[in-house]
């Protein structure tokens, strides 16, 4: 008797496949999307999958995490009634096909029809296949209305976060920044020789910005690009590659880099000609800085030690301190920051904060200055974070940032001299991410 032979999946599939997959990893098992994607491209759903696939498959997710909140108010709307807990996992194949129909212009033909396909190569969801067509078709037919009068800022936006950027920067701006978040952002690059920026430019048809970034529009694979192999630039937002330069003329230095990775910053204190010391509690992390140190030809001490217990016998003239933080700031690229987060991660980790604040200070010698950086947007975690520091610390000041400092762009200074870009800064270019910078220095 003859075998019956495997029927082969629909072309198509797997990237659908790979996006609920990763939907799950996030929304269900709080995994970051970054760490899913990679153990799912390496080992799991995508792994047979062409590199276009897997990032067809990655582009669903991200813009179902980015317009979750639209997408489930227009989804709660075409169900005449909740679906029931053993539907598994239909409302994420629901999702990704409303993702496609309404905000990736997906044909419809493939929008519906992959949804059928998931659901009918699921054990549970199979059960479902006539209601995902049905609802599907429905919202292709009525999606010239569907998202009509919706305030999708909002709703896209979990609602301690848009009341959070409300008190802190105004119901205006907290809009701007949550729109800024629906698209992907541009390539930033930081060039290691100065002088060399316009060659680099040229060569990559990149825009230099004002704060001295190359910044690339079209989307490339990093190693591929010219001047990769020569390390003559790596791989960091505009904002992110400021606050390193808030210290100042470093040449020579002897500089403190304190929590180190990834370590952009870390290469970019080294290309300053600074002699760096670059500390992060964790080694795995540590050995990519040394990696991104060996692939642009710099180098640093590297130590592995918790900021806040750290006890050298010596001080400081220069430390950075990027602390840890909700990296709220980050979501144009990292869209499941904003799923991930709560009002009690930030409030753990503003006490943290204060901890390493606080150590790195008795690091820092006498007439030093100390950068004390985050990527949140959260005033917790930056402005009220410094201001609290200082009141109980007379020895320490604000050493105020100048427009010039920061690419003439006056909108990143705040009031009290401190840096704060936010995710709407840009717009015209691409955006940036949110970062804030606060320059201390110590008077005895």
């Amino acid at each position: 008797m003859s075998t019956p032979t495997r029927q082969k999946a629909p072309q198509g599939l797997a990237p659908r496949a790979g996006a609920a997959a990763l939907l799950r990893a996030v929304l269900h098992k709080r995994r970051p999307l970054d760490e899913a994607f990679a153990e799912e491209a390496t080992s799991g759903s995508l792994a047979a999958c062409e590199a276009r696939d897997r990032a067809f498959a990655r582009a669903i997710a991200a813009t179902t995490l980015r317009r979750l909140g639209s997408i489930d108010h227009v989804l709660d709307g075409l169900l005449e009634k909740p679906l029931p807990a053993r539907a598994g996992h239909v409302r994420n194949i629901l999702r990704i096909g409303l993702a496609e129909l309404l905000f990736m212009g997906v044909a419809p033909h493939a929008a519906v029809g992959m949804a059928v396909e998931s659901a009918s190569a699921s054990r549970v969801a199979q059960h479902f296949k006539a209601l995902v067509n049905a609802i599907l078709r429905r919202a292709d037919r009525e999606r010239d209305t569907l998202l009509t009068g919706l305030d999708m800022a909002h709703l896209d936006t979990p609602d301690w976060l848009f009341e959070s950027w409300s008190r802190a920067y105004g119901e205006i701006t907290a809009r701007a920044i949550a729109e800024a978040h629906y698209a992907d952002p541009p390539l930033d690059l930081s060039v290691k020789h100065d002088h060399e920026r316009q060659y680099w430019a040229d060569e990559l048809g990149a825009e230099i910005l004002p704060t001295g970034s190359l910044r690339l529009r079209e989307t490339a694979r990093v190693d591929t690009l010219p001047g990769f192999d020569q390390g003559a630039w790596w791989v960091q937002d505009a904002a992110a590659a400021i606050p390193a330069r808030l210290l100042g003329q470093i040449a020579g230095a002897e500089v403190l880099d304190l929590c180190a990775a990834p370590g952009g910053k870390t290469v970019e204190l080294a290309a300053m000609g600074a002699r760096v010391t670059a500390l992060d509690r964790s080694r795995a992390r540590l050995e990519r800085v040394s990696e991104n140190l060996t692939r642009v030809n710099l180098a640093a001490e590297l130590v592995t030690a918790d900021a806040a217990l750290w006890q050298p016998k010596r001080q400081w003239a220069r430390i950075l301190l990027d602390a840890p933080c909700s990296a709220t700031g980050t979501a144009r690229r990292h869209p499941d920051v904003l799923r991930l987060k709560t009002p009690g991660d930030r409030d753990k980790l503003a006490a943290l904060q204060a901890r390493i604040l606080a150590h790195a200070s008795g690091l820092l010698a006498p007439g030093g200055i100390l950068v004390y950086c985050t990527c949140s947007l959260e005033a917790e975690e930056g402005p009220r974070q410094i201001d609290a520091f200082l009141a109980g610390r007379p020895g320490f000041a604000r050493l105020p940032i100048r427009a010039s400092e920061v690419g003439d762009l006056s909108a990143l200074v705040t009031a009290e001299g401190d840096m704060r870009s936010l995710p709407c800064h840009l717009d015209d270019r691409g955006g940036m991410d949110g970062f804030y910078a606060a320059r201390l220095i110590r008077s005895n």
